[in-house]
C-alpha cells in the first residue's frame, strides 16, 4: 500500500515542507509540499534526500550496554535501571556539577530539549551543552545587552527592506530564511533593491550580489568599526532616532572620531571608496544586515556582533519596517542567563557561564580531563554526536574515554554513541510527533508539528519518553493521582481540570511539569512531545496569546486547545501567530525601554581593533601561510545526518578548495590528494582547484569523516581544529580562520 504524508525537513533550521510516499513502511520518494505555508513547494536536495536519514544500516533498534569491547543487547528496564543507578552514585559521590546534558534536538525535533534540562535540573545541574553555544551564544550574549534579553534573537524582516546587507551568510547554501534560493534570486535582479555580500569567498550568493565586498579573511571587526567611523565623522548618522529610542551613544561615539578608516580598509583589504559608498546607502536606504558563521566563528567574533549592533542603531535600522527585528515565536529558542547575576553556574575549570541557558562544547573536553574535585564525570548526550560536530575530535576522544558514565539516546550508532558506555534507541523525526522553535519568519509565527509518518522497528522511544523513564526511575516525579490518568482518558478540558488540581495540591509537580504529562496525556497520545506541546499552548504567556489572537484565534481560556487541534489537523504547518509589526520597539526589556549601545566589558577590545594591531595579527605564519576556513554549507552536507553516502553518490562531495595561484605555487592540480595540517593535526583530502576561494585562503566543509559500514566517508575537518582556539567571551569556535599549510599527501 502506497500512500502520501505531509512532514516536514529535519536537514537545516528552514524545515521546509514536504510531501514523502510511503510503501510498507519505508520511505520511497519525496517532494516539496505545496501546501506548507511557509516554504510553498520549496526545498533543497538535502531535504529531498531524507530517506537517507531514515533508512541506513546504521539505525539503532534496541537498548544496548557496553561491555568490553562489544555491546550487548539488554532491556528498557536494564537499561534505565542501571543508568538512573549510575547517575546517582555520581550526584552523592561528587555532587551535581558532576553531570552534564549535551543535546537539544538538533535541526528538527526540539521537544526533547525540556525533557534533558529538567532531568539535569532535577539532578541539581544546570549544565547544559547545546549548538547554539557553538555558533551563537556571543550573538545573544550582545543583543542581551543591547535589547535586555538574551533570548531576544534579533531577525531582518526581509520582505520590506529594500538593501539586504549579508555578511560571512551565504544563504543561497545555508539558507536561513524562507525560500532563501528564490528570494535572493528575485531580490538581486529587482531595480529597487539591493543585495550586498561582505563574504572573502565569491560565493553563490555573492556570486549574484550588485555589491560584493571581498574582504581579508578575519577583519570583519575592523571593517565594521571603520564602517561606524565614516557614518560619525560624515555626519550620516540618523540622529532624531538615536535620541529617541537609544542610549548609551554620547559614551561610544568617542571610540570613532579620530579612527582612520582609510587605513583600516586598507588593512582589510578594500576600496576605501566602494565601501563609503556603500556607508552612503546605509545612511539613505531601508536596510537590514543577515549575518552568520562567517562572523560569529571568525575572529572578535562576539566584538563583531557588538560593532554590527552599534552600526545598526547608527543608522536607525533596529526594531523597524525593513530593518533587523524582534521576531516572535511560539517558545523561545533559548532562555535568559546574566553571568552578572551569582547565580548563574560557570564551567569550574574553564570559567565560562552559560549564555542563554547553555554552555559552550569547546570546554567540555577540559571539563572533564580537569584534577578539579568536581570536574564532569557523567554525559547524557540527546541526538548529538559531539566527537563530529564540535572543535577538537581528539581531544573529544580522550574525554569521553575518561567519563565514568556516556549515555547516547540517538537515531544511529554514531562516532559518540561508539564510546559510550549505555546506547539507548531513538525514534527518529518521521517516527514521532516533533517540531523545532527556529524564529525565522517574521510578522507571521509559524509552527509544524509533524506526525509520526513511519512506524518505528524495535523498540525505540522518543528521548523525551527515555527521559521521562530515567526521572521516573530517579524518583524526581511526584506520584500522579488517579484522577489525573483517568482525567487523560477522557476530554482534555476535564484533563486539564485535573491537572490544574494536582498542580496546585504538590509543591514539586510544576518542575515536573513535562514528565508529568508525558505520564499521563502523553501515554494516551502515545507521545510525551505531543502531550508537551499541548501544556506549552494552554500555559502560554499573554504576548504570545495576544498574537495568536492578531492571527485569528479565538481570545480566552479555550484558546490553548482551539491552536493545538488546529496544529494536530494540519501536518503542513500554520501561522499560529502575528506581531504587530508598529510595536516591535515594545518587545525591548531594558529597563528604560531604549537600545542600549554601550557595554563597558567591551570597550577595551573595541579599542584595540585598529588597523596597525590587526596588520600585525594577521601576518602571515611561516609554518602554516594559509588560512583554513573551517565549514561551509553545501548541498552535499547535512551536519552528521546523512550517515549513508550513498546520498552523494556520484558527487565530488569532500574536497579542499583552494585557488589556481596558490596551487600552482605549490605544484598541486585539481582532484589529487593533498595533506592539510594545522596546530591540531592533519587530515587527507582531495584538492579542488577553483577561483570562489581567494588567494591564501582554503574552505573545507563539515559533516564528513563519518564511519560508515566499517569504511570511513570523507575527511573529518574537526581534527584540524582546536577546541581552545575560541572567542574569549562566549567560547565559541573560531573555524573561520585557523591557520593551515597544504602539501602533496604522501
Amino acid at each position: 500500500m502506497s500512500e502520501w504524508h505531509k512532514t516536514g525537513c529535519v536537514m537545516c533550521a528552514q524545515n521546509c515542507g514536504l510531501e514523502v510516499r510511503v510503501e510498507n513502511n519505508r520511505m520511497v520518494r519525496v517532494r516539496p509540499d505545496g501546501d506548507n505555508p511557509r516554504s510553498q513547494g520549496y526545498a533543497c536536495r538535502k531535504g529531498l534526500n531524507v530517506m537517507y536519514h531514515q533508512h541506513h544500516a546504521q539505525r539503532l533498534t534496541h537498548p544496548l550496554k557496553r561491555v568490553g569491547e562489544r555491546f550487548e543487547k539488554i532491556s528498557w528496564d536494564q537499561a534505565i535501571n542501571e543508568i538512573a543507578a549510575r547517575l546517582r552514585a555520581i550526584v552523592d559521590a561528587h555532587g551535581p556539577k558532576a553531570v552534564a546534558y549535551m543535546g537539544g534536538g538538533g535541526q528538527g525535533c526540539h521537544f526533547e530539549a525540556a525533557f534533558g534540562v529538567r532531568l539535569i535540573r532535577a539532578l541539581g545541574s544546570h549544565y547544559h551543552y547545546n549548538a547554539l553555544a557553538q555558533e551563537l551564544t556571543g550573538s545573544y550574549w550582545v543583543w542581551g545587552r543591547v535589547l535586555g534579553r538574551q533570548n531576544l534573537l534579533i531577525g531582518t524582516d526581509h520582505h520590506n527592506t529594500d538593501m539586504l546587507v549579508a555578511v560571512g551568510w551565504n544563504g543561497m547554501m545555508s539558507h536561513q530564511m524562507p525560500q532563501a534560493r528564490k528570494f535572493l534570486t528575485r531580490f538581486a535582479k529587482d531595480p529597487d533593491k539591493t543585495l550586498v555580500v561582505i563574504d572573502p569567498r565569491r560565493s553563490e550568493t555573492a556570486a549574484i550580489a550588485n555589491i560584493h565586498l571581498s574582504i581579508r579573511p578575519g577583519t570583519d571587526a575592523l571593517l565594521t568599526r571603520a564602517m561606524i567611523a565614516i557614518l560619525l565623522q560624515q555626519g550620516w548618522h540618523d540622529r532624531d532616532y538615536i535620541a529617541r529610542h537609544v542610549s548609551g551613544f554620547d559614551e561610544i561615539a568617542g571610540w570613532f572620531a579620530d579612527f582612520d578608516a582609510r587605513r583600516a580598509i586598507d588593512v582589510c583589504q578594500l576600496d576605501y571608496e566602494q565601501v563609503r559608498d556603500l556607508c552612503q546607502l546605509m545612511a539613505t536606504r531601508k536596510w537590514s544586515m543577515h549575518y552568520d558563521l562567517g562572523v560569529l566563528m571568525n575572529r572578535h567574533s562576539t566584538a563583531t556582533t557588538y560593532l554590527q549592533a552599534i552600526l545598526l542603531a547608527v543608522c536607525g535600522r533596529i526594531c523597524v519596517a525593513g530593518g533587523n527585528v524582534i521576531p516572535g515565536a511560539l517558545m523561545p529558542i533559548a532562555s535568559h542567563s546574566d553571568e552578572r547575576d551569582p547565580r548563574t553556574w560557570r564551567t569550574v575549570t574553564t570559567n565560562f557561564p552559560a549564555i542563554a541557558g547553555v554552555f559552550p562544547p569547546n570546554v567540555m573536553p577540559e571539563e572533564i580531563l580537569s584534577d578539579h574535585p568536581e570536574r564532569l564525570r557523567a554525559v547524557i548526550c540527546g541526538q548529538s554526536n559531539p566527537l563530529r560536530s564540535y572543535a577538537d575530535t581528539r581531544l573529544y576522544e580522550k574525554a569521553f574515554q575518561r567519563l565514568d558514565l556516556l549515555v547516547t539516546a540517538e537515531l544511529a550508532m554514531t562516532e559518540t554513541a561508539r564510546l559510550s558506555h549505555y546506547v539507548l534507541p531513538a525514534r527518529s523525526g518521521y517516527e514521532s510527533w516533533d517540531g523545532t522553535f527556529f524564529p525565522w519568519t517574521y510578522p507571521g509565527i509559524y509552527f509544524q508539528m509533524r506526525p509520526p509518518i513511519i512506524k518505528p522497528e524495535g523498540e525505540p522511544l522518543e528521548v523525551s519518553q527515555i527521559f521521562t523513564r530515567l526521572a521516573d526511575q530517579l524518583g524526581i516525579i511526584p506520584p500522579i493521582p488517579a484522577a489525573v490518568h483517568e482525567a487523560a482518558g477522557k476530554d482534555r478540558m476535564s484533563f486539564a481540570a485535573e491537572l490544574m488540581k494536582f498542580m496546585q495540591s504538590e509543591p514539586g509537580a510544576p518542575a515536573t511539569m513535562p514528565f508529568v504529562l508525558a505520564k499521563t496525556l502523553g501515554e494516551q497520545l502515545d507521545s510525551a512531545n505531543l502531550a508537551a506541546l499541548w501544556g506549552i499552548l494552554m500555559t502560554a504567556p499573554r504576548q504570545f496569546r495576544e498574537n495568536a489572537v492578531r492571527q485569528g484565534f479565538s481570545p480566552g481560556p479555550a484558546q490553548g486547545e482551539e491552536i493545538f487541534k488546529a496544529i494536530v489537523d494540519h501536518p503542513e504547518g500554520i501561522w499560529v501567530g502575528r506581531l504587530d509589526p508598529d510595536e516591535n520597539m515594545k518587545k525591548i526589556r531594558n529597563p528604560d525601554g531604549r537600545i542600549n549601545v554601550l557595554i563597558p566589558e567591551l570597550a577595551d577590545w573595541v579599542h584595540n581593533i585598529d588597523a596597525d594591531t590587526e596588520q600585525k595579527a594577521l601576518a602571515a605564519d611561516e609554518k602554516f601561510p594559509l588560512v583554513l576556513m573551517a565549514g561551509l554549507h553545501m548541498d552535499t552536507n547535512a551536519n552528521t545526518l546523512m550517515r549513508d553516502p550513498a546520498w552523494n553518490k556520484g558527487r565530488r562531495a569532500c574536497t579542499l578548495a583552494m585557488h589556481p595561484q596558490d596551487a600552482d605555487k605549490l605544484s598541486l592540480r585539481d582532484g589529487q590528494q593533498v595533506r592539510v595540517a594545522t596546530e591540531a593535526g592533519t587530515v587527507e583530502i582531495e584538492l579542488k582547484v577553483t577561483d570562489t576561494t581567494p588567494p591564501g585562503m582554503v574552505v573545507m566543509p563539515h559533516g564528513f569523516g563519518l564511519e560508515y559500514n566499517e569504511n570511513v566517508y570523507g575527511a573529518n575537518v574537526n581534527h584540524l581544529t582546536k577546541a581552545t582556539h575560541r572567542d574569549k567571551l562566549a567560547g565559541t569556535p573560531i573555524h573561520r580562520y585557523v591557520r593551515c599549510r597544504v602539501a602533496a599527501a604522501g
